[in-house]
């Protein structure tokens, strides 16, 4: 018995592993365009990552009974996870009160937090028409 459970802990750290290494890398590439058209202090690449990352799970999640839990562990917890960035967000926050750009710190917070949730809210919309 113990093999068998060894076995599925094994193939589950696989799939988050695959899952977050895709995320990750594509979390880099988003980085890389949006910095490549869009040169300000604003940390927009960070909130256009977290935007589409909530989109994502909101779908994902809302197909829940649709999708497998080995999906579930690829998508939703690798890819999302690696996708993802809110130990980011809250450092480049540290930074922009550090440099005292309060305004656009305080903006950046608020501005995460609203597309985060309605993102969220639009992936599970989007969900139920699928």
């Amino acid at each position: 018995m113990v093999g068998r459970v060894g076995f599925l802990m094994f193939k589950q750290l696989i799939l988050v592993g695959i899952g977050g290494g895709l995320g990750s890398v594509l979390r880099y590439l988003t980085s890389v365009l949006v910095d490549r058209f869009y040169d300000n202090t604003f940390p927009l690449a960070t909130l256009t990552v977290n935007g589409l990352g909530c989109f994502i799970i909101g779908i994902l999640m809302g197909t829940s009974g649709a999708v497998s839990h080995d999906s579930r562990l690829l998508f939703v917890t690798g890819f999302c996870g690696g996708f993802t960035t809110f130990s980011a967000f809250a450092f480049e926050n540290i930074r922009l009160f550090q440099n005292n750009s309060y305004l656009i710190a305080f903006t950046y917070i608020v501005g995460s937090v609203i597309i985060a949730l309605a993102c969220v809210w639009l992936g599970l919309v989007a969900a139920r028409q699928i």
